[in-house]
């Protein structure tokens, strides 16, 4: 399985997690509100990185960015309907903390043996059509 692959199916299986953690009736123990707020932040942090590597056409910029920070604003939308979850300013923040670190951490990344090909896949491919 190429690598693209590989993070395309990772991305879907997180997706499929959070949508799920986001929507469920069970209650999953929170230690307190901080917990819960790091909790967003790193899945939007994953989901970011995700996201960037299944679609290595495509540099991290606002699209990206966008498209993620409206999935975790729909998810806001969806609980307020639902009645043992809120819609949550507070967690939308913190699923944007998340996205807007991602690039903070692509020098780093980009240091990395496994993941380097995403970088040259970019400089090879033709840009997409918007």
């Amino acid at each position: 399985m190429p690598l693209t692959q590989l993070f395309r199916f990772a991305l879907a299986v997180t997706l499929v997690i959070v949508t799920h953690l986001a929507t469920t009736t069970l209650d999953y123990p929170v230690v307190s509100d901080i917990n819960d707020k790091w909790e967003h932040f790193t899945a939007f942090l994953v989901l970011a990185f995700l996201t960037d590597f299944a679609f290595p056409n495509t540099a991290w910029g606002w699209k990206k960015f966008l498209l993620l920070l409206a999935y975790g604003l729909a998810i806001e939308v969806f609980q307020y309907f639902l009645p043992h979850r809120l819609f949550s300013l507070w967690d939308l923040g913190a699923d944007s903390l998340g996205l807007i670190c991602y690039p903070l951490l692509l020098p780093m990344l980009k240091q990395i043996p496994l993941l380097t090909p995403r970088w040259h896949t970019e400089r090879l491919l033709p840009p997409e059509n918007d």
